[in-house]
């Protein structure tokens, strides 16, 4: 029971990639909130929970209700008196092409991928804090790290997220608090009509939940973006190539055209540490010492 004494939120757990999420966790140990826009589905889930021993709080409230997601954290700390690992699972799709995407229909992915992740996330980040110990995941997609026809919408939260990450695992280093990024593949409500489904045969959910015990565990890393599926896992990361010094002669553009090959040769990219490495080499290509810029700057 390598979560046991561990309070877990999940969000948009009343099915799907979530239930299975949430069902994982508690089979390992952990006390289990199961976030849900619809109540039968959450206490459903809870009821699975309950039924195989193990302890479940089911909450029914979007994840972009500030108020509702607030009332959730608060209940869980009256219960349980701790947030140790939260999931931020909970999604929606609205495929289109982008010609033909509405901008309500852009909002309503970013709002409830990014912004509802922001909301979750910021209603633990203090406790987190105090206790001195966090695990969040984020849930990005390939669609996200890499684009998909007709996922404007959805590859821009999910990259969105992939920022956050980066950003909350720095500020919540010297905490305990770390961050990751899960990107799944699996059969859910959101992946039928995408995938074949033959594919969706072999892409249980149950087979991604697994996954959360290597990001949210005691010895999880920090801003690592594991992608997972059909019982594979890989490593997803965001390079910075060794590039070249053009100058600021009128010809640099110009030059950047004609050395486009030497500035994508990936044979000694790096992924930095932090944001502001590319500034620091590129003032070392021009010649300067760039400060280096601590984490928790």
């Amino acid at each position: 029971m390598p979560l046991e004494g561990r309070v877990a939120i999940v969000t948009g757990a009343g099915g799907g990639l979530g239930r299975a999420h949430a069902l994982y966790l508690a089979r390992k140990g952990a006390r289990v909130v199961i976030n849900d826009l619809g109540q039968e589905a959450a206490d459903r889930v809870a009821a699975e929970i309950a039924a195989a021993g193990g302890e479940a709080l089911a909450f029914t409230a979007s994840v972009t209700d500030e108020n509702g997601v607030a009332d959730m954290v608060r209940q869980t700390m009256d219960r349980w008196g701790q947030i140790d690992i939260l999931v931020n699972n909970a999604g929606v799709l609205r495929d289109r092409s982008f010609a033909k995407m509405s901008l309500d229909d852009f909002r309503l992915v970013i709002d409830v991928h990014l912004m509802g992740a922001a909301v979750c996330s910021k209603a633990v980040w203090e406790i987190m804090r105090e206790q001195r110990y966090g695990r969040i995941v984020m849930t990005t997609s390939s669609s996200g790290l890499y684009g998909n026809f007709g996922q404007a919408n959805y590859g821009a939260a999910k990259m969105a997220l992939v920022g956050l990450m980066q950003t909350l695992a720095l500020e919540g280093e010297k905490y305990g608090i770390r961050v990751n990024c899960l990107a799944p593949t699996a059969a859910t409500q959101m992946t039928h009509g995408v995938l074949s489904d033959t594919s969706l045969d072999l892409l249980d959910p149950a087979l991604v939940s697994p996954a959360l015990l290597t990001l949210a565990g005691e010895e999880a890393p920090t801003r690592a973006i594991l992608c997972a599926g059909a019982g594979h896992f890989a490593r997803a990361h965001i390079t910075l190539t060794t590039g070249c010094h053009i100058g600021s002669g009128e010809d640099a553009g110009e030059q950047g055209i004609r050395r486009w090959e030497e500035i994508s040769d990936r044979s000694a990219e790096i992924v930095p540490a932090y944001g502001f490495t590319q500034a620091e080499r590129e003032l070392a290509s021009a010649g300067m010492v760039a400060p280096v810029m601590a984490a928790q700057h």
